[in-house]
């Protein structure tokens, strides 16, 4: 095998390396949310401190890599609209979990793929093809299940439009991202995108919240809220980032069904929720549409 070839195998292994790690990260949300909920956190006061915690671990990888913080100010509007995307989409799928279980929330959430199809027909006119047709009406048979599937906090209503929110936002930075060249590296642009993000979250919560943020007084919420900030956040954003520049954004969508199939091991392992062959069944039909249009399009 030419040496060229070869390193190309093995720069596509760490690139489906990198997007399988960033999704299971990710997954793993639910995991330090409903801890500190049960501590009597709100959604808004657990992000704040999820994307505090990122913000730091950042600017410690930044400076010790001697990296330089200055930023144009093209660069500068396209970052704070990823912040505000961030913001958009972290609050309603953190106050999803007050009204269904987290691995359910995580589950629909995953039709962003789908919702990316969407906006791309209808703002850049690409043509909507006969498989993706097949892919919504997958998914809306899956979202049918899974109302009427039963399971320890039934679907609701409410759950369901936070989640279609947060699923919108993150299409959204999807399309963006694919269209948006930044002349910098992960690590950086995923800081400043979060440090955006906070100044969001804190004026949500000061205006239309719980108010300031409370001091953090225990181990353990301390500990967990670290947890968010490097698993989830830090690991995920970056790990995708990587993954995006060398496989392409579509083979990373694909490997995105690992993020539902994390949360939902975590709830049922952890938090006792109960799955129903139809829960199961609902699942599976949104991570089969979701992925049937990642093909797709990478076959185009």
């Amino acid at each position: 095998m030419p040496l060229s070839k070869f390193r190309s195998h093995i720069s596509s292994i760490k690139g489906f390396f990198f997007a399988a790690a960033s999704a299971v990260c990710y997954g793993m949300n639910p995991l330090g949310a409903l801890h500190l909920y049960e501590q009597g956190y709100l959604p808004d006061t657990v992000l704040f401190y999820r994307f505090l915690m990122a913000a730091l671990l950042l600017f410690a990888v930044l400076v010790a890599k001697g990296s330089h913080f200055k930023i144009s100010f093209a660069e500068f509007k396209v970052l704070l609209v990823f912040g505000f995307l961030f913001a958009s989409s972290s609050l309603p799928f953190y106050t999803s979990f007050n009204y269904m279980d987290a691995g359910l929330a995580s589950t629909l959430l995953f039709l962003y793929p789908l919702e990316v199809a969407i906006l791309m027909a209808i703002f850049f006119k690409e043509k909507i093809k006969k498989w993706t047709w097949i892919s919504i009406a997958i998914s809306m048979l899956g979202v049918a299940l899974l109302y009427k599937g039963g399971g320890s906090t039934p679907l609701n209503p409410i759950g369901l439009l936070f989640v279609f929110i947060s699923s919108l936002a993150y299409a959204i930075y999807m399309v963006m991202a694919n269209f948006v060249n930044l002349k910098m590296g992960a690590v950086k642009m995923t800081f400043y995108a979060i440090c955006f993000c906070l100044v969001f979250l804190l004026l949500y919560s000061i205006i239309l919240g719980s108010g300031m943020p409370p001091l953090l007084h225990e181990t353990s919420s301390l500990g967990w809220s670290f947890m968010l900030g490097l698993v989830p956040t830090t690991l995920s954003l970056i790990f995708m980032v990587k993954a995006v520049k060398i496989i392409g954004s579509t083979p990373t969508a694909i490997l995105g069904a690992l993020e539902p199939i994390t949360a939902v091991s975590i709830g049922v392992l952890v938090f006792n929720e109960v799955l129903t062959p139809r829960l199961v069944l609902g699942i599976i039909l949104i991570l089969a549409s979701t992925t049937l249009i990642a093909i797709t399009k990478a076959k185009q």
